[in-house]
């Protein structure tokens, strides 16, 4: 963002300099004039030359905003709304003490914008890749309400709840990973480099190998001399065509998801996972006074799973029909039958975002269960697998090794 030298006349008409990093001219005047700075005419002018502060911006290389930079940016926003700040200065102050480039840069077009008349919501659509479809909708909800603060703390609570599920799932998925990759590198290494040298010297020494120690040279030979290139190029063209399948085609999209959802155990998860975050939105939406069809599409698009987006747009097309969130539900294979009876309870009784509230409460305490069960399960396996893996790999080695050491004892 470039920097602009200003001068300008305080109320109490001391004149004051300074630097200011802006969009543009206009939006330092703007903003010299919420200060009550009255800029000298012809005094705004972009500071020219370089500093050691300058960065170089590379086209796709700027940071992302992530969760957490929005779960603190919508808690402290609401607690100056909550105080009676003006909207324009809010985002003043925020856009200046923000340190992500990308996101400073965000906030100061969302201020911008405010500032040329649009509503508060329609500035925050203008960056859907920051602000998704239901943080604008329920934004709306509070500025038509005139809750924007309470609103707005709604929405922080639930984005924590959901940053908190997808850092227990990452966390739970990272530690075996991590010890499948390095185990299948340590046996690639052993069988690529190391399984040649003992096969040459077991052959020098005209050596009879045992069954597991033939079995493990074959299989070295079979990866250095016939297909070791073939199995790399044909694992990484696998990899590539997975991942365009899963980010790029519909259909492929939709096939990967619905193979994810049939995966013991693993499919458990991303199902409770689903109903958590499904009844945690659109109950914050609901009690935001979004109504329910806009409420569901919203819900759908922000699913993450096709599959169950798919089954969410079902149910929006028969509530259209006139009938209720419950019914079309049951007929869904996404959705367990308690949440579809405790939503008809709350469909009854009028309380449907509280209802939705405690079945949200209900799948995430499941969810932390499911993730440390699964955590608990996949450590004996991984021992279990680097036995059998590097182990294994080991004794065939050594195999030969003992058994030529007992015929020398022996004779």
């Amino acid at each position: 963002m470039p920097k602009f030298e200003w001068k300008g006349r305080t109320r109490a008409g001391k004149v004051e300099t300074g630097v200011m990093e802006a969009n543009s001219v206009d939006a330092v005047y703007a903003r010299l004039r919420s200060e009550d700075i009255s800029p000298l005419e012809g005094s705004v002018k972009e500071k020219a030359g370089f500093s050691m502060d300058m960065e170089l911006n590379i086209p796709g290389m700027e940071p992302g905003v992530g969760d957490k930079d929005l779960i603190i940016f919508t808690r402290q926003f609401a607690t100056m709304i909550d105080a009676g700040l003006p909207l324009v200065q809010c985002l003043d102050l925020l856009g200046t003490e923000q340190e992500n480039k990308t996101f400073k840069k965000v906030l100061f077009g969302v201020k911008e914008s405010v500032e040329s008349g649009q509503t508060f919501a329609d500035s925050l659509a203008k960056y859907p890749k920051v602000f998704n479809d239901l943080y604008v909708q329920m934004v709306k909800a509070g500025e038509i309400g005139g809750i924007l603060d309470t609103i707005l703390n709604r929405l922080a609570l639930s984005m924590e709840k959901t940053a908190r599920l997808k850092k227990q799932i990452k966390s739970a998925m990272i530690y075996p990973s991590i010890v499948m990759t390095v185990a299948i590198a340590v046996v690639a290494i052993l069988l690529i480099f190391v399984i040649p040298t003992f096969a040459k010297m077991f052959e020098d020494m005209g050596a009879t190998l045992p069954t597991l120690t033939q079995l493990v040279v074959d299989l070295s030979n079979w990866l250095v001399i016939k297909f070791g290139w073939a199995i790399i190029i044909g694992t990484v063209a696998v990899l590539i065509v997975s991942y365009y399948l899963i980010n790029s085609q519909p259909k492929g999209k939709y096939f990967f998801h619905s193979v994810f959802l049939k995966i013991p155990i693993v499919g458990d998860l991303i199902r409770k996972t689903t109903v958590a975050g499904f009844s945690r939105t659109l109950g914050t939406l609901i009690s935001s006074g979004v109504p329910i069809m806009d409420g569901l599409e919203i819900v759908a698009k922000v699913a993450g799973n096709m599959v169950v987006e798919e089954e969410l747009q079902k149910v929006r097309s028969a509530i259209a029909e006139g009938k209720t969130l419950s019914d079309p539900m049951k007929e869904s294979k996404v959705f367990p039958h308690m949440v579809t009876q405790m939503i008809g309870v709350g469909e009854q009784t009028g309380a449907l975002d509280t209802m939705l509230g405690k079945i949200a409460d209900f799948y995430e305490e499941e969810v932390d269960d499911a993730v440390e069960a699964l955590t608990s399960m996949i450590e004996p396996l991984l021992m279990v697998f680097l036995g059998v893996s590097v182990g294994g790999v080991a004794i065939a080695m050594y195999l030969p090794i003992f058994s030529m050491a007992g015929k020398f004892a022996s004779s």
